[in-house]
């Protein structure tokens, strides 16, 4: 079993070192809301996310693309209240080139949660113990890179999990994000 398990990793490690790896960073803004049966009456949230990117080169046409992303997501109601819902976000895009600089992605996403208040008339009120510590996402987007390496993307991320630990509460979150970026 140990030499099957040093064998595999010694091929995934040469496979990844075969390929062309270009690391980067990117920051952008998150239009954040709530989805759901029970989110009637939240209204969005802007925020931002900031993080780093690998972007692993499987052919001319095809890249895999993890990511470590800061995330600041939630919603506001009312004018008054501002549920800031933030996370620490690992997602994993399939990124597929159409045409020169523009591609199109899609993949998964996991978050884990790093806080999650809400202001309310000036007064802010943890609620991270009420909150799910996971979040899972599927995010679909396009980009755009240019042969500098300076690049954009507009991504969707569409929430799986209801936010709530417990009971029986339908809200998921919803991000629009607008990214740019560089790879070294």
């Amino acid at each position: 079993m140990k030499k099957l398990f040093t064998i595999t990793m010694a091929l995934v490690a040469f496979t990844i070192s075969a390929q062309n790896v270009t690391f980067g960073a990117k920051a952008g803004l998150n239009f954040a809301s709530m989805t759901g049966d029970d989110a009637d009456g939240l209204d969005g949230r802007t925020s931002f996310h900031l993080g780093v990117t690998a972007e692993i080169e499987m052919s001319d046409t095809f890249s895999i693309q993890p990511e470590l992303l800061y995330s600041g997501q939630g919603y506001t109601a009312d004018g008054d209240v501002t549920g800031k819902v933030d996370y620490i976000n690992l997602p994993v895009m399939a990124k597929f080139y159409v045409g020169e600089g523009f591609s199109l992605e899609a993949g998964p996403q996991i978050g884990f949660l790093a806080s999650a208040k809400v202001d309310v008339d000036g007064e802010s009120i943890d609620f991270k113990d009420d909150a799910k510590s996971t979040d899972f996402s599927l995010n679909l987007g396009a980009g755009y890179k240019l042969s500098s390496g300076l690049n954009f993307g507009l991504r969707y991320s569409m929430g799986l999990t209801d936010v709530p630990d417990e009971g029986s509460s339908d809200f998921k979150h919803s991000v629009l994000q607008l990214s740019v970026g560089f790879n070294f």
